[in-house]
């Protein structure tokens, strides 16, 4: 029996959802029955859901990204993502595909495909990456009106948050419903859930997971997501991932810890004889140096640049520091074969599979390239001080930062980039045709 059969026949499994990310992370698919399923073993979609927006449309390059005949890609299931789906009325499996085209490439704009290529580059020099995201999210109340601001999910005891409740032990246990719910699904997914603690947001939350293969965690988050959200609505509940949800409480980012192991040694590369080693300098360089440039990566929607606010325990700088917040890049105090970098750039909204190889190929350009980073900085540093790098405080800012970039648009894929900017300035677009409440309010009889 193949890895497949023996799992949909001791779980009794009748059907199977064969899922992908999109650009946008969210999943695409098909529903099989178990029969079906086993005996086609590959599966087909038009490659142009790769390429839809996050309303579901298309960029105007749209034919100029995918072929005008609307083709078919292949889909072949990763048997290492082959998981229950504990919310489901009947016995159900999901299973994440690798896209390839028809004549058997990975397929260039799959994000996982995209993933895939950063690892391999690391693969050939020896290194093996490792990261550990850090979700964030909100609880909050249903909300079917979107001219209606978000207010937060009040708990058992009925009553709201209105003050900051950070790591609060009694705050988490209001919800501790949902979060046993939420530990079940994913106890029984496999997930490798470490932490949770409550965030310094009303009803806002952050999950650790335990550190790992970044493919293998990018899968997790991607399955995370929806369970989360199928956890909270079993509760009657909404838990979102918008990177600023609601206007006077903090944004959700999805932190990255990142590192390097020796392939053959299995040694972090990162120390030297309990020190930080060359390599841990050039690869933080390279953070620095590209990270505004990949930023849309790890701000991907227009919402998402509204975190990026002072006061708000956000990354609105370019520096590093041990162990230091203030900083857009943190390395945390640890054992010396623990060494890493904290990449506190990516929002929780970002499509993991390119936030993380975003990052690690912003680290690979400055390994390769032997750039050295600033000096760390001693505690709050104000404004004033920041290195002098261009952050985008707008999603069409980030996006010419990134077609700026020679080097991260060579090693991310031209073809791939070109397709993700389409999308993305499409979703742009759609988004500054609407006018808020905010210019109707201060500009109607104003101006």
């Amino acid at each position: 029996m193949t890895e497949f059969e023996t799992f949909l026949k001791e779980h009794a499994i009748t059907e199977v959802e064969s899922t992908l990310a999109d650009m946008t992370g969210n999943a695409r698919g098909k529903f099989y029955p178990t029969f079906k399923f086993l005996a086609e073993k590959t599966g087909r979609i038009p490659e142009t859901v790769l390429v839809q927006s996050v309303t579901g449309d298309w960029a105007d390059n749209h034919y100029d990204i995918v072929d005008a005949s609307d083709r078919d890609m292949v889909l072949k299931p990763d048997p290492n993502t082959l998981r229950m789906v504990p919310w489901a009325d009947e016995p159900t499996a999901q299973v994440i595909n690798d896209c390839y085209t028809t004549d058997g490439r990975l397929h260039p704009l799959s994000s996982r495909t995209i993933l895939r290529h950063i690892l391999s580059l690391y693969e050939k020099e020896g290194w093996q990456p490792v990261i550990a995201p850090e979700v964030e999210f909100y609880l909050i109340d249903p909300n079917t009106d979107p001219d209606y601001e978000l207010k937060p999910a009040a708990g058992r005891s009925g009553k709201r948050e209105t003050s900051r409740r950070s790591y609060s032990i009694d705050a988490v246990n209001e919800f501790n419903t949902i979060i046993d719910t939420l530990y079940s699904y994913c106890e029984a997914q496999n997930l490798d859930v470490d932490t949770l603690i409550h965030e310094s947001g009303a009803a806002q939350m952050e999950i650790n997971f335990i550190h790992g293969d970044p493919l293998d965690l990018a899968d997790q988050v991607f399955v995370f997501k929806r369970t989360l959200r199928e956890a909270a609505l079993k509760h009657g509940v909404y838990a979102t991932f918008m990177a600023k949800p609601m206007r006077d409480e903090p944004g959700s980012s999805m932190h990255i810890h990142q590192s390097l192991i020796d392939a053959k040694t299995g040694k972090n590369v990162f120390d030297d004889n309990g020190e930080p080693s060359a390599l841990f300098y050039h690869y933080l360089g390279g953070l620095q140096q590209y990270t505004p440039n990949a930023i849309s990566f790890f701000a991907p929607n227009v919402n998402s640049y509204r975190r990026f606010s002072p006061e708000m325990a956000a990354p609105i700088n370019m520096n590093w520091g041990f162990d230091n917040r203030t900083a857009g890049l943190r390395i945390p105090y640890a054992a010396p074969e623990a060494t890493r970098i904290e990449n506190r750039f990516p929002g929780a909204d970002c499509n993991p599979y390119l936030a993380i190889a975003a990052t690690l190929a912003c680290g690979y350009l400055g390994i390769k390239q032997q750039l050295k980073p600033t000096d760390p900085i001693q505690g709050n540093v104000p404004p004033s001080e920041y290195p002098e790098v261009e952050i985008a405080r707008t999603l069409e800012e980030g996006l010419r930062l990134l077609e700026d970039c020679e080097p991260l648009c060579d090693i991310l894929g031209n073809d791939f980039v070109t397709a993700y900017m389409g999308v993305k300035r499409s979703e742009f677009e759609t988004f500054n045709r609407v006018i808020s409440s905010w210019e109707r309010e201060h500009l109607l009889l104003n101006v």
